[in-house]
């Protein structure tokens, strides 16, 4: 039975590093804000067929920065409504929190320390803004030097140096929800359809059209997942999240 499992788990990672995922269709809309767009990706795995699509907005952060969102007593509101109280341009949903809507890990909202960095293999990451433009920094790294207005830590690392995660988990499929940086000033927030963490890291990894991703972190997912965009006509394409959260990463102006 164990040789089994060996083998299985061998077949497992080597069919995960063979794939190769191409967009087989693309789309692009502008927001009111100048420099803010949606992309809608649709991609295809070569070796297995598979397909997932992509919504992600991006937006330069010398231009716009992230704020989050914090709900903490209630009544908890979704993404949307939240989106559309605060004027925002652009959001998902945000970190974990436990079944009392405390948040687990770093939380900071409009610079004020809400819930302190926590030490998990979970928690590998903080997502910040700061004067220094949207950082995503290993938990290890984390410093209060750059006085960050916004932060959330979540997990794992999808990306790192431009190269996909290796380890992680690859058979549990759930939409997914991740934060994105380049090297040229450029950040992404996404939602992407039921995948594994692995499948997301190796797509992301590849980058999406021009935006070549150099640090990537998984934000919380599955039924938390959501995904906001205020169009230039006024209008909005939302994915709502499928239960109640507590806090949201939103796009801002400077």
């Amino acid at each position: 039975m164990r040789r089994l499992s060996v083998a299985i788990l061998f077949t497992l990672v080597a069919t995960v590093s063979r794939a190769e995922w191409k967009v087989i269709s693309a789309q692009t809309e502008s927001s009111s804000a100048s420099g803010l767009e949606h992309r809608y990706v649709a991609l295809q795995d070569s070796t297995t067929g598979e397909r997932a699509s992509l919504e992600l907005t991006l937006f330069l952060a010398k231009s716009f920065t992230l704020r989050i969102i914090d709900q903490p007593a209630e009544p908890h509101i979704d993404l949307a409504e939240a989106m559309r109280q605060e004027n925002c341009l652009a959001g998902v949903n945000g970190g974990y929190f436990d079944s009392n809507y405390a948040p687990i890990g770093l939380l900071i909202v409009d610079g004020k320390v809400f819930s302190p960095l926590q030490r998990a293999r979970l928690l590998g990451g903080v997502l910040m803004a700061s004067s220094r433009g949207v950082q995503i920094v290993r938990a290890g790294e984390y410093s209060r030097r750059p006085n960050p207005h916004a932060a959330i830590q979540c997990g794992p690392f999808l990306v790192d140096l431009g190269q996909r995660v290796r380890g992680l988990e690859a058979t549990r499929e759930a939409r997914r929800t991740f934060a994105a940086i380049d090297r040229d000033g450029h950040a992404g927030l996404g939602f992407c359809s039921e995948i594994s963490l692995a499948q997301l890291s190796a797509i992301l990894a590849g980058g999406v059209s021009d935006f070549k991703i150099d640090r990537a972190l998984n934000l919380d997912g599955g039924s938390s997942s959501a995904f906001w965009f205020a169009r230039k006509d006024g209008s909005a394409f939302s994915i709502p999240e499928q239960k109640t959260v507590r806090d949201f990463v939103a796009v801002v102006a400077r």
